[in-house]
């Protein structure tokens, strides 16, 4: 029986780059933003709300499950890529078919160029058939 893998886009806890429990780098990393910044912001909530975030940061820490082995060693440009994709599923859709269309348009200048435009070519081509 083969297990499901586990989801890119899902929260999980940090706790190869966390301090307490990762549950900071964990937000860092599903969000995109410095993981420093989180903690200080975390920090400053702490301060400001007189102490009663910091139950909230125990409980989630425990409910939230930690990021799989899987997922731990993943280079910056797929990390970037699925960081977009939780933000904004429908924009990185859309970035994907331009991507998709600026090659299909880049493959027909190469086609044109090859079958048309370089007739010496075509030559070439012929006379080896």
């Amino acid at each position: 029986m083969s297990t499901q893998p586990p989801s890119r886009t899902k929260f999980y806890l940090d706790k190869k780059h966390g301090k307490v429990l990762g549950l900071c780098a964990g937000l860092a990393d599903y969000t995109g933003f410095d993981v420093t910044l989180v903690r200080i912001l975390f920090v400053l909530g702490i301060f400001m709300g007189g102490g009663a975030l910091l139950p909230v940061y125990f409980i989630a820490g425990f409910i939230a499950s930690d990021k799989p082995r899987e997922l731990q060693e993943s280079d910056p440009e797929e990390t970037k890529f699925w960081q977009g994709v939780r933000t904004s599923p429908s924009r990185t859709a859309s970035d994907i078919r331009s991507r998709f269309r600026d090659i299909d348009r880049r493959l027909a200048q190469v086609e044109h160029y090859v079958t048309i435009e370089n007739r010496s070519l075509a030559r070439e081509i012929e006379q080896l058939r």
